[in-house]
């Protein structure tokens, strides 16, 4: 069964998996559109993504696809550990330019509802860490854009410094706006 948590960043939702456990092992639904929809989120994915990062501390992000190809996105982890954060830059939004942090596990299996107008990026917490996205548009090339995780804008509060981040997330423009 699924229950839905309301964050403190406007339509960002955290989604609870109640798993069932037994000496086999586990079991639980990850995604249910019946159950999205019921909890007042119109979410369809079209593509569904892999991260694989193989060290601790690798950092990615922040992410999101320029209008007008703005992407909703569901996020967990399968492996490993992350510390997940969203950044709100939807200028109509009541959270404008906040950000929140969530930690998603594959212990926990916690799942993020991200919608269109956010920024996405994590820091994983365990070596080998896999992140499932679910993915509300399919990727289109010259839409993606980015801000710096270190933006001194948002000071977003990272629990250890990146040891493997890509040249592009270092690049990315300081916020304007």
């Amino acid at each position: 069964m699924l229950s839905f948590q309301a964050t403190d960043l406007q339509d960002v939702v955290l989604v609870e998996t109640g798993a069932h456990r037994d000496e086999r092992g586990g079991f639980a639904r990850l995604y249910c559109p019946e159950a999205f929809a019921k909890a007042g989120i119109a979410f369809t994915p079209s593509q569904i993504n892999l991260s694989t990062n193989t060290l601790r501390h690798t950092l990615r992000g922040l992410h999101f696809q320029a209008p007008p190809r703005a992407e909703a996105k569901f996020v967990r982890v399968v492996t490993g550990a992350i510390h997940d954060v969203v950044l709100d830059l939807r200028p109509d939004s009541p959270s404008y330019r906040r950000w929140q942090a969530f930690e998603l596990s594959a212990d926990n299996l916690r799942g993020l509802f991200i919608p269109e107008g956010c920024a996405h990026g994590f820091l994983t917490l365990e070596d080998d860490t896999g992140v499932l996205y679910q993915m509300g548009r399919p990727y289109e090339p010259g839409h993606a854009a980015g801000i710096r995780y270190d933006d001194p804008a948002f000071a977003i509060d990272w629990p250890a410094a990146p040891v493997s981040i890509s040249r592009a997330d270092q690049e990315w423009p300081l916020f304007v706006g």
